[in-house]
């Protein structure tokens, strides 16, 4: 199985990486830069919010067939705003070309790859904090990039399932991680390794899927 996963240079695409090249899958892990040195990971150039390095990375992928895409690249920069002066238009658009849009952009991008496979996924990286069900405020511009990413999952569900390609959204749980900081629930092993098993169970049956890491499912 080849699978391509966006921002695995670090954090949950990182351990997601090392996870699938240990169990002896073809990974390709896409970064803006440097790379670690991570035994059977394949890197590819990919900044998620250019559309050209998307068009790079599909030519130097060409045909090739991708058996499971990981939407994982994504940041959360609002988390110390405050609603009296913050949240500055800058940081909305920038969040929302990486979270969304480059979501968009990669499936587009490895479409053709994609078909090429037998039974083709994509996993996209939400979050609980993009639920419209729970939503105790603060942290507007990641809140609404990542609800703006469900959306666009469900709704590339519905396009895709037609062509044969599941696609399932995901919370990866509030993992310790430079971005879950050291005060998170579990530890990101433990999350890669749940979210490894939800993409396992992805099929076409469960196409548009909203669950968190442990296999619950979370109300949109």
């Amino acid at each position: 199985m080849t699978i391509l996963i966006t921002g695995a240079t670090r954090g949950i695409g990182l351990q997601l990486a090392h996870d699938y090249a240990t169990a002896g899958e073809e990974v390709i892990g896409t970064t803006r830069g440097a790379a670690p040195d991570l035994p059977g990971v394949e890197w590819q150039l990919l900044d998620v919010t250019d559309p050209g390095s998307h068009e790079a990375l599909a030519n130097v992928l060409d045909a090739r067939p991708i058996d499971l895409l990981v939407c994982n690249a994504g940041v959360y920069r609002d988390k110390h705003e405050n609603l009296a002066d913050g949240f500055p238009a800058q940081m909305w658009a920038d969040t929302f070309a990486s979270n969304v849009t480059g979501v968009f952009l990669t499936v587009q991008a490895l479409l053709p790859n994609l078909q090429g496979a037998q039974a083709p996924k994509v996993a996209i990286i939400s979050s609980r904090m993009g639920s419209d069900a729970l939503a105790p405020g603060g942290s507007y511009i990641y809140r609404a990039s990542k609800a703006a990413a469900l959306n666009l999952g469900r709704n590339l569900a519905a396009d895709l399932r037609g062509l044969g390609i599941a696609v399932g959204i995901y919370h990866p749980g509030w993992v310790r991680t430079d971005m879950g900081g050291p005060q998170g629930d579990i530890d990101v092993d433990e999350a890669a390794g749940g979210l490894i098993r939800r993409f396992a169970a992805l099929s076409l049956e469960t196409t548009g899927c909203f669950e968190s890491w442990d296999g619950q499912e979370l109300p949109y």
